[in-house]
């Protein structure tokens, strides 16, 4: 069967798992104790006397944010009822209002966030992820290293200059048909799929700093940077391109090795059987929906002069799809991964709780601190370990708004460059530990072929390198060019 004809017959195994996608079933036994084990932890984590500089709201959420995690590490309920526990549990004990704990959930990162998710629907429905992957095969080939070398690569460079959840849903959407081809469902997932489906949203993650295009905390950082500086310092659209982009081909590089490393597969060449076959010219509702993308990316680029937010672009860009029936609505609404989008927005009103308890300023105040007087690389890698600790429970953005505010001033005590501090942080809040760090981690959760214990196996390792790589580049490479 070839992956067009599986795509084809029932595309709505491509989203909706019909076998349970967190591994194997456990025993109520197994549950029980692994929730009271969490529930021990956070309880643990409430009773330890804190220092007065830690509010009482932030010590109740570091206790409620400890059991989240491990229930979500793992894996005693299923992820999307914790997302929602956790937000409840924001209200029970009276850190956030319950208007605050659930407004993030409707934020406009989220609601894009969701939109984006459909994107990747509309794509498959109408047989265009199918020839994106004809187009990887033929520039690729079959061979499993060259082929995901490819895919690692292209995944990073277009994130660098488009949203890192586009990137993933579109390679997504395009490689699961494939694997179903070969028989490799959730339940039979192997390193294979596993490789491949880890490598996608890891790899797109790692790109989102090489352009201001990339994420939200790229301006975000060049901003705070002017403001600590008072206008001395400014950096611009192709002064930030050539400081951060080439840093972005190294990172690229090594994401592919570390998950090839850890996932590495037996199979050497994929199967000749799903090779799609030489794909008709495009058409139709293909070549309808293919302008409606190319649009919105139009705008979503020449967003600064419109005014007008991401998320509206992708809202007219999915009424363009509906409205003339290309796909229909429900359709979307069928076969959504509504669980990734629940993780994501807990995952941003737990980040905002943390900014707004002052847990998160509280971490930062004990943490950083220990850096100074140390040599600067160890400054370096320690402020991006920091920011990835904190991106991996938060938005990247919020991250970088957490930090800043303690590392440039850190940076001027120690005598150290601000542009680069600055600077290094949106590459480290690139790199995430945990499932719930970003939107492609969670899409790629949603189709059931990893587990989130399988995910920590191969994201603490590729955090720790990638975060060793950058630094040592931020330490060559920029005084090369005369950044520093």
């Amino acid at each position: 069967m070839s992956a067009h004809n599986v795509n084809t017959d029932s595309p709505d195994e491509i989203i909706l798992q019909e076998e349970e996608p967190q591994g194997p079933v456990q025993s109520g036994r197994s549950i029980i104790i692994k929730v009271l084990i969490s529930l021990g932890l956070g309880l643990l984590v409430y009773l330890i006397p804190m220092p007065e500089s830690l509010p009482p709201a932030g010590h109740k959420f570091l206790g409620l944010v400890v059991a989240v995690i491990a229930l979500w590490v793992t894996e005693a309920i299923p992820i999307g009822i914790t997302a929602l526990c956790a937000a409840s549990g924001l209200i029970l004990f009276g850190i956030q209002s319950a208007n605050k704990a659930w407004s993030p959930f409707s934020s406009p990162a989220v609601m894009f966030v969701l939109m984006i998710i459909m994107f990747g629907v509309v794509l498959n429905e109408v047989g265009l992820a199918n020839r994106i992957m004809s187009w990887v095969f033929k520039l690729a080939g079959r061979g499993v290293m060259r082929l995901s070398f490819v895919m690692a690569f292209s995944c990073t460079m277009l994130a660098t200059f488009l949203h890192d959840a586009t990137v993933t849903v579109i390679m997504l959407f395009a490689l699961v048909p494939v694997l179903r081809a070969m028989g490799i469902t959730p339940a039979k997932s192997n390193n294979l799929s596993k490789f491949f489906i880890i490598l996608i949203p890891l790899a797109a993650s790692a790109g989102g700093f090489g352009t201001l295009l990339g994420g939200g905390r790229n301006p975000l950082a060049v901003e705070i940077l002017t403001k600590y500086t008072n206008g001395a310092i400014k950096v611009g659209f192709l002064e930030y391109m050539i400081i951060q982009f080439p840093l972005a081909i190294f990172t690229a590089v090594a994401t592919w090795l570390v998950v090839y490393m850890i996932f590495r597969p037996k199979e050497k060449e994929l199967p000749a059987a799903v090779a799609v076959e030489q794909m008709p010219p495009m058409r139709g509702k293909e070549l309808a929906v293919c302008v409606i993308f190319g649009l919105a990316f139009l705008l979503w680029g020449f967003s600064d002069l419109t005014g007008w937010h991401v998320s509206v672009v992708a809202a007219l860009a999915l009424a363009g799809f509906c409205g003339p029936k290309f796909v229909s609505f429900k359709t979307i609404c069928d076969k959504f991964p509504w669980e990734s989008w629940i993780v994501f927005g807990a995952g941003v009103s737990m980040g905002q709780a943390m900014l707004d308890s002052g847990a998160g300023k509280f971490l930062a105040e004990q943490f950083l601190p220990l850096l100074q007087g140390q040599h600067p690389f160890f400054v370096y890698y320690g402020m991006g370990f920091f920011g990835s600790f904190l991106s991996s429970m938060m938005s990247n953005s919020a991250a970088v708004a957490l930090t800043l505010p303690v590392t440039l001033p850190m940076a001027e005590m120690l005598n150290m460059s601000p542009q680069a501090v600055a600077l290094l942080a949106p590459i480290t809040t690139s790199f995430i530990m945990l499932v719930i760090g970003c939107p492609p981690t969670i899409i790629a959760y949603s189709t059931g072929y990893f587990s989130q214990t399988e995910f920590i196996k191969v994201a603490v390792p590729w955090c720790l390198v990638l975060l060793l790589l950058s630094v040592i580049s931020v330490l060559v490479y920029w005084p090369m060019i005369g950044f520093y």
